[in-house]
């Protein structure tokens, strides 16, 4: 058996669909910002590009690098983003004589957490009681972040996730979703900024009878959009900050879902958020539950 390459496996961070969860290969995603994938790649011999391209930042910043492979790494092309990927994969491990098992992801802590929401307290609800074949839509953005990789060890799921600079697509996405796989329970994570583009999704969802379930993560403000704000060193004065706010008037959730015939509720605790989130995932049709983040 040949000697341990010391491979890691990564996917882009805007993949558009992975298979994740309990007894599946784990990918691990890049990390969004470009300085964390500079550091994440920092070292690496070799980078194999599988149906992908080598990475890029999303988005160009003078003083910035926009190639984000470490310049001393050679990059190696196995199959194009049109290609036979896995086809690719398996004539390689031919050659290499490669028999070792695939490593499988082990299951997550399933104890419930408790205390006032943050966004990894809620990302450690979800994983606990995610449902198995659930589809997970993934446009949270910022909170996104740290719900991800806690659902890495959940049940087997599919993440399915926008692929840009597409805000707004995550509630009509989980409508498409829910109408190809009726079957299934299909979870919209949603920012509150992203959920003002396209909130009449919510709409379709009850006329649909969908199951969906939505969960608003609520920091009432366009946190990403700030995030890069705060990467350039660009604070912006008053005026320019307060486009970026969601408290002037505050948006409630609750009141704009059951106005078009979704249930709904707030909670601003992990306990409450596992209460809410049980009673969603057990009944049909479309719920949704807004987070209230500290």
């Amino acid at each position: 058996m040949p000697p341990p390459t010391g491979a890691r496996l990564y996917c882009d961070f805007f993949s558009p669909r992975l298979e994740r969860g309990i007894g599946l290969v784990p990918v691990r995603r890049l990390p969004y910002s470009s300085e964390q994938v500079t550091e994440e790649l920092h070292g690496t011999d070799v980078l194999v590009l599988i149906e992908t391209d080598p990475p890029v930042a999303f988005f160009a910043y003078p003083g910035k690098p926009s190639e984000l492979a470490p310049p001393q790494t050679r990059l190696v092309r196995l199959a194009g983003p049109s290609e036979n990927g896995s086809a690719a994969l398996a004539a390689l491990a031919d050659l290499m004589g490669a028999r070792a098992a695939a490593v499988r992801q082990s299951a997550g802590k399933s104890e419930l957490p408790k205390g006032a929401l943050t966004p990894a307290l809620a990302g450690a609800v979800i994983a606990a009681l995610l449902p198995e074949s659930a589809i997970v839509v993934d446009e949270a953005v910022t909170s996104g972040m740290a719900v991800g990789p806690l659902c890495q060890a959940a049940a087997p799921h599919v993440w399915l996730s926008h692929t840009g600079g597409a805000l707004g697509l995550g509630l009509p996405m989980s409508v498409g979703a829910a109408i190809a796989c009726p079957e299934r329970k299909t979870l919209c994570l949603v920012g509150d900024g992203s959920a003002m583009y396209t909130p009449q999704a919510l709409w379709t969802q009850a006329r649909e009878g969908l199951n969906v379930v939505t969960i608003v993560f609520s920091n009432r403000a366009y946190a990403i959009l700030n995030y890069e704000l705060q990467r350039i060193a660009a604070s912006g004065g008053p005026a320019a900050r307060s486009m970026l706010d969601l408290t002037r008037p505050e948006i409630k959730f609750t009141d704009l879902a059951r106005g078009m015939g979704v249930e709904a509720s707030r909670v601003d605790t992990a306990e409450a958020f596992a209460v809410e989130l049980r009673a969603a995932l057990a009944a049909p049709g479309p719920r949704l539950i807004e987070l209230a983040l500290g």
